[in-house]
């Protein structure tokens, strides 16, 4: 098949955890960096397309943004499967006429400002999409954002959480967004602790303690779901 495409937005945000199972699937992919000035290519050569997340927002006027917006719209109409993370969420909403708005709340790290954890409750349309196939009903999640999306009628929420409602979106048959980080190895999160300065005003301690207290379980959600989202992809 074709490769896929994974998209930067900020240069420290990789893949992670995509990449295991890429390698484990025997999946080639070619990545971009937008933060490093690397062009957007054409989409044709690629079987999907995957955005990460980064610090812009969905509406700035950049040339990087409104051509990011583009090329997801571009996807959208050739019906390529799309997987967005965070920002990738927030851009895939934008790209097909929903919203992007500030959060009520400004997630960051694993617990709210209520000190619960963070959980991503499926909607009865999530249960029975195949995105989630081998996965729970609800599972803890990392935050990393303060804006958030307004769907509209056509789309579809498949996920949601207490403060910040709208998680998981799905635009189109093969086309979703995930507002949480599900892509998290321990590597990138040691570095993203010591680096950004929202996980800087956090209590870093405790945040270190939730990762390890569930780092199987993370591990496990984020790895199914990208290989149930490959196999939604026509990857076997």
């Amino acid at each position: 098949m074709k490769k896929i495409l994974i998209v930067r937005n900020e240069s420290s945000e990789g893949g992670g955890l995509l990449y295991d199972v890429l390698r484990e699937m025997n999946i080639s992919a070619d990545e971009i960096d937008l933060a490093a000035g690397m062009p957007f290519p054409s989409l044709l050569d690629y079987a999907a397309l995957i955005v990460l997340g980064g610090p812009d927002s969905a509406n700035d006027t950049t040339e990087k943004m409104t051509t990011e917006i583009v090329r997801i719209q571009e996807a959208l109409q050739a019906g390529i499967p799309y997987l967005g993370i965070c920002l990738g969420l927030q851009t895939l909403v934008k790209s097909a006429g929903g919203k992007v708005v500030k959060s009520p709340v400004k997630e960051t790290g694993f617990r709210g400002p209520d000190g619960e954890l963070f959980r991503i409750e499926l909607t009865e349309a999530g249960k029975n999409d195949p995105l989630f196939e081998n996965l729970g009903d609800n599972f803890p999640v990392f935050q990393l954002h303060g804006e958030t999306v307004e769907p509209i009628d056509s789309m579809t929420v498949l996920g949601t959480g207490k403060l910040c409602r709208n998680q998981i979106v799905k635009v189109a048959d093969k086309a979703y967004g995930i507002q949480c980080h599900f892509e998290l190895t321990r590597e990138m999160f040691v570095n993203w602790m010591d680096e950004v300065e929202d996980l800087k005003a956090i209590d870093q301690e405790k945040c270190v303690e939730d990762f390890c207290s569930f780092f199987e379980e993370y591990m496990f959600t984020g790895k199914q779901l990208f290989r149930n989202f490959l196999k939604i992809a026509g990857y076997k």
